[in-house]
């Protein structure tokens, strides 16, 4: 009875926080395409798109994850840890997915940390995957303050401002994470469950994100740059393949935004992926319908690469149905 009670609430959760997702991504687009850019007139930017500029994209999204896989395996063995660079890239397109399809709290982060579970200690899977994140968007914060003051000029004052707020407060979190001992001593007080020291769940994955070492972690920030660089080649190519018209470093100046909302609650980030990118691109005089285009491109891209994930996904339950695992 009492597992019973346990296990209610967390379904209960689960369940509203994947009608969240669909409240986010449903309302967003109607608000967007019923309000403020017109539906047919967007359909009619992708009908014109071209579709070389987007199979590069694609082709780039699929390399990027064999990237962020190497990235992962740095950290990896920070910890002293042997898992081999196939597993990881496999697990990076299976997270890829789950991110694109499912209305679920598993999102590809989660579904990496799980699985890397069978091979090393849980508290080990999750703050590697969380490090592997954060390392990422720290690489981007600090790539897009250098080139924010060449653009800013062309951008309106509020994108200026949110850009700074979002890299700034990005880089000093991150800062704030890495150093450990401060945030270790302001948690000590609370409960073992809450606290970043002792033996409790949070303490022990603080351990493993702290635990890599700086070496790993400055090894993993030179293959983030690798990859943010084929970030922003991604987002160019999509502004290539609807006719944006914008220039390459504009994308280097934006992309942190774009990569942050991505971390709403949404179903594959649809919605506020085009409301965000409708915001950033369309004063560039690129136009509402090329601008929200752009976005549906990006999803378009995403999409493909998770159903490309879902055949490595489909691959593996076979071959363990078959082992008779």
């Amino acid at each position: 009875m009492e597992e019973n009670e346990r296990t209610e609430p967390r379904s209960g959760g689960r369940r509203w926080l994947n009608l969240l997702r669909v409240l986010i991504s449903v309302g967003t687009l109607v608000f967007l395409f019923g309000r403020v850019v017109g539906l047919g007139e967007t359909l009619a930017v992708l009908r014109q798109a071209e579709p070389a500029y987007w199979l590069a994209a694609f082709l780039l999204y699929a390399l990027s994850l064999i990237v962020r896989a190497l990235r992962w395996l740095t950290l990896i063995r920070g910890l002293g840890l042997t898992i081999p660079f196939s597993r990881l890239v496999r697990l990076y397109f299976v997270g890829a997915f789950f991110s694109a399809f499912l209305p679920s709290q598993f999102g590809g982060d989660v579904v990496r940390a799980l699985e890397l579970t069978q091979d090393v200690d849980s508290a080990a899977a999750v703050g590697t995957v969380l490090l592997d994140r954060m390392t990422g968007l720290l690489v981007l914060f600090a790539m897009g303050l250098v080139v924010l003051p060449f653009h800013a000029a062309r951008m309106e004052a509020w994108l200026v401002g949110t850009l700074l707020v979002v890299a700034v407060g990005g880089l000093a979190a991150g800062g704030l994470i890495l150093e450990g001992r401060l945030l270790q001593r302001l948690t000590r007080w609370l409960p073992p469950a809450l606290s970043l020291t002792g033996q409790g769940p949070l303490a022990k994955i603080y351990a493993a994100v702290t635990g890599c070492g700086g070496r790993a972690v400055l090894r993993a920030g030179v293959v983030s740059l690798a990859f943010n660089l084929i970030n922003v080649l991604i987002n160019w190519l999509c502004g290539q393949t609807v006719g944006a018209g914008i220039g390459l470093g504009y994308f280097f100046a934006v992309t942190p935004l774009l990569s942050v909302s991505g971390l709403i609650p949404t179903i594959g980030g649809w919605g506020v992926r085009e409301a965000v990118s409708t915001a950033i691109f369309a004063p560039t005089g690129a136009g509402e319908s090329v601008a929200a285009a752009l976005g549906l491109a990006l999803g378009s891209v995403t999409l493909a690469t998770g159903l490309l994930g879902g055949l490595v996904y489909g691959v593996e339950v076979w071959r363990e149905l078959r082992a008779g695992r």
